[in-house]
């Protein structure tokens, strides 16, 4: 796992995996973007990071995420 900040977009990015490419993007609420690839989840952006995240939290950050229900497509 990786973690990226992008001050200029107070954007932090969290890489679950760094090899696949995303196929599917959800915004799950106004500040939390969730990336998959087919069914996985790889990666989760949290916009206006700074508001609600310190350097220090990062050491604990949990998220709770829904699970898709939907069908996925399979041509993508």
């Amino acid at each position: 796992m990786k973690i990226t900040y992008d001050p200029v977009a107070d954007a932090m990015y969290i890489y679950l995996s760094e090899k696949k490419k995303s196929t599917r993007t959800e915004e799950v609420s106004d500040d939390l973007i969730v990336d998959y690839a087919g069914k996985e989840l790889i990666g989760i952006e949290v916009l206006d990071a700074s508001k609600k995240l310190s350097k220090k939290d990062l050491d604990s950050v949990t998220f709770t995420l829904p699970t898709y229900r939907g069908k996925i497509s399979q041509s993508i």
